[in-house]
């Protein structure tokens, strides 16, 4: 099987009913996290997320002291989880959406934007106004346009009483932060953090906590020995795969590797500049959400994304990347034994 052959379509009405939680977090509950010791902000953060879970399964109703500035200010709508990668901000996230009451929906934010961009503004509002909570994974703003939509989505959202609970690696405030000129959009980004509490979620990446080093690619051989030898695997040149990429929209990254036991990838290099590497970044999300092994000629993994890269505004994107593939390489190992 070759990725570069398959070209997968969402139709408009799979658009809403494909957002709940990937295979990898199916089963997650909060029961199911494990809070660091060394690190109390987890078990905070169990805490923080259980209560908002709660709170969506209440009715709300309107009071009339509110109405007269007798009462407190109303609890924020929205729930925010910041922190490094690795630490199981995505766990609490899917966890929040399993306690919670339907209708819900769950996507990451890259699907967010591509279903307002299929549906348009005013049908995406319409349909997610139905729902009681909205969860959205690896929240950024990259660019202006996108600053501006999910700001009136999200405000639109929480007026009509949809709860919004999101991750990222970066404060809600601080947004966009080195990839643009934040400064020009900074009523936006503030309006946005506005609706948010945030709750931080600190500690090492558990992904590599005590593990050994990653493993070193293999020969284009033993790559094609397992490949044929491995069921419903596939095999792409690094660069045939990256080329195909470019064609599909990120939102459609998952579709590509769905029922993919093990994914192969022959001559892997750093990627040739930053639209590449971001694209690649959004397909190792996908392949990690689906917790399909990688196994890869070629440079390392690791070597993915450049030191100019690595310094740069969408650091902690490439970090989390490396992070996640090198726990793909890991569990494609014994494939090669």
């Amino acid at each position: 099987m070759h990725l570069t052959d398959r070209r997968p379509e969402i139709a408009a009405d799979e658009l809403i009913s494909s957002l709940v939680p990937p295979p990898r977090f199916d089963a997650v509950r909060f029961s199911t996290y494990v809070p660091n010791p060394d690190e109390p902000s987890q078990a905070q953060a169990v805490e923080s997320c259980s209560a908002f879970a709660a709170r969506i399964a209440v009715p709300r109703r309107k009071s009339r002291f509110r109405l007269f500035g007798n009462a407190g200010p109303a609890p924020k709508m929205g729930l925010y989880l910041d922190g490094g990668f690795g630490v199981g901000k995505t766990h609490l996230l899917a966890s929040t959406w399993h306690a919670a009451p339907s209708p819900k929906a769950y996507g990451t934010f890259v699907e967010l934007t591509h279903l307002v961009g299929a549906l348009g503004f005013a049908e995406a509002v319409r349909r997610l106004s139905a729902h009681r909570l909205l969860a959205i994974d690896e929240f950024e703003l990259d660019d202006p346009g996108d600053t501006m939509l999910v700001n009136r989505l999200l405000r639109e959202l929480t007026d009509a009483g949809v709860y919004v609970a999101a991750t990222s690696n970066t404060l809600p405030d601080k947004l966009g932060e080195g990839r643009f000129a934040a400064d020009d959009f900074l009523r936006e980004i503030q309006s946005l953090s506005a609706r948010f509490s945030v709750t931080r979620v600190d500690g090492p990446d558990y992904r590599h906590r005590g593990l050994p080093d990653p493993p070193p690619p293999v020969d284009d051989a033993t790559l094609a020995a397992s490949a044929s030898s491995q069921e419903d695997s596939s095999l792409d040149d690094f660069d045939a795969l990256c080329a195909h990429l470019e064609s599909l929209h990120p939102s459609k990254y998952g579709r590509l590797v769905d029922g993919v036991s093990l994914v192969h990838l022959r001559g892997v290099h750093a990627a040739p500049d930053q639209n590449v590497a971001l694209r690649l970044v959004a397909f190792a999300d996908r392949l990690y959400d689906r917790a399909v092994p990688v196994l890869a000629s070629g440079e390392p993994l690791s070597a993915l994304f450049t030191e100019e890269m690595l310094q740069g505004g969408y650091r902690k994107k490439y970090l989390r990347a490396v992070s996640r593939l090198t726990a793909l390489a890991r569990d494609a190992s014994p494939a090669t034994a």
